[in-house]
């Protein structure tokens, strides 16, 4: 996009975390934005903070999951500002199972497909028709994970399955876009990292629906995950939710469709799956501590 002031960026997940940050900074680069998020309390008082800073942000409470809910915040979008320009699919859960997957339960299954995947099918669904018919520019970004969407973790098969759908969604979504519009719509796959971000995604839980509970309750956070790592020997740093915002900026301007960090574990990360493959090898490459 060849400039981002005066558009129009939708961002779920957007009460905190990434999706915070990206709104801060689009509306810092003249956006107006519209932050959806399922958490009405956390998202009320984001946008009252942002708003008090002068930023052009809103807030309208969504539920992903659900269809009709996106569909409802698209149809807000456009009477509101009458075009959307940039949409950041990145609302997403953690599923607070670890261990063996065949001992998962169902719902533990069904609730995080049900954000992480469906999220974002529900999200082009609803978008992407517009901002195509609209012949202006746009862009999707999607927002994966390291742990499935380059090397999945073997301790969180759930969560790594959802983020390594969103690689595979977001290749052919661009493919497509580039047929439909010539690359005038773009779209991209945000790998958040190097390191992990010290988000809400460890207490997700807060947020699960009622008819997708937990029969053993358990519940992920972030201190046992710390401990599990300490415990390992490996030490955790954080990447500020800040500097990923800056790189999806850069990344929408440039059309750029992988949002990497440069260099570092993920490109090892990347080469080793890759000579596993080539190489009809076993994949020894998953080094995984939080099982």
């Amino acid at each position: 996009m060849e400039t981002l002031a005066d558009r129009v960026a939708v961002v779920t997940g957007g009460a905190s975390g990434i999706g915070r940050a990206l709104g801060e900074r689009f509306a810092a680069e003249g956006m107006r934005v519209v932050l959806a998020d399922v958490e009405v309390s956390a998202l009320d008082a984001t946008v009252d903070d942002l708003r008090a800073r002068g930023l052009d942000i809103r807030g309208i409470p969504t539920d992903v999951s659900d269809q009709k809910s996106v569909d409802d915040l698209r149809d807000a979008v456009l009477q509101a500002y009458g075009a959307v320009h940039v949409v950041c699919n990145n609302a997403g859960v953690g599923a607070g199972a670890d261990g063996a997957l065949w001992e998962h339960e169902l719902n533990d299954w069904r609730w995080a497909l049900g954000v992480n995947v469906w999220g974002i099918i529900h999200g082009i669904r609803a978008f992407v028709p517009a901002m195509v018919e609209a012949g202006d520019q746009g862009h999707v970004v999607n927002t994966s994970s390291g742990n499935g969407g380059i090397s999945p973790l073997a301790g969180t098969p759930i969560y790594a399955l959802t983020k390594a759908a969103v690689v595979t969604l977001s290749e052919c979504l661009y493919a497509q876009l580039q047929a439909a519009t010539g690359g005038r719509v773009g779209a991209s796959v945000l790998f958040p990292g190097p390191h992990m971000l010290r988000t809400g995604l460890f207490s997700s839980w807060r947020n699960r629906p009622a008819d997708l509970a937990s029969a053993t309750g358990r519940r992920g956070n972030i201190e046992a995950f710390e401990r599990r790592m300490a415990e390992a020997g490996v030490e955790v740093s954080y990447t500020p939710v800040e500097e990923v915002a800056g790189r999806v900026v850069d990344a929408i301007r440039s059309d750029t469709f992988w949002i990497l960090p440069e260099g570092g574990r993920s490109d090892h990360q990347i080469q080793a799956r890759a000579a596993s493959m080539l190489a009809r090898s076993n994949p020894t490459y998953i080094t995984d501590v939080t099982g």
